[in-house]
């Protein structure tokens, strides 16, 4: 049976329960601060992105994340120039400001490690490359891979041993 009467709404909200639990796993048990993280980091990414790009990613995004993703958005004078990690992370932390301390590069991490379980390879692919190159790096690492494309998961690391 049918949670909400609509197959639509059922989904988004399975998924967006699937992706906050997982972003749970890093950043702490409360599923608030997990849809904070989630906004932040993905209004980070979207004010980073060229337009076209933006509003591609959004359109990959579950319905009910999709909300929050375009929630206050003023596309006019995007994209955000900022060139560093540093910078990033400045602006999800400002974007997490209303809730209790979490760490940028770990709620960026979260994130990053979500989106890159759950949605196209290529679309992540092609956002990832949008970024200055030390959130790319970031970003592999969130996906268990470094610089260079190896394995930075314990298992593959003791298989290669």
């Amino acid at each position: 049976m049918s949670a909400t009467g609509l197959d639509v709404l059922d989904r988004t909200l399975q998924t967006t329960h699937t992706w906050l639990n997982e972003i749970n796993e890093e950043v702490g048990p409360d599923r608030l601060v997990a849809w904070h993280v989630l906004g932040a980091v993905i209004r980070t990414l979207r004010d980073r992105l060229p337009l076209d790009l933006a509003a591609h990613f959004g359109a990959e995004l579950p319905l009910l994340v999709r909300g929050t993703y375009y929630d206050q958005w003023h596309p006019a004078g995007q994209p955000e120039k900022y060139r560093t990690l540093d910078e990033f992370l400045h602006t999800v932390g400002r974007y997490l400001g209303a809730i209790r301390p979490v760490d940028a590069r770990d709620a960026t991490r979260a994130v990053f490690a979500v989106l890159s379980r759950h949605m196209n390879e290529g679309q992540i692919r092609k956002v990832r490359k949008a970024m200055p190159e030390d959130v790319r790096v970031l970003w592999l690492e969130a996906e268990g891979v470094d610089a260079d494309g190896a394995s930075t998961d314990a298992d593959s690391a003791a298989s290669r041993a």
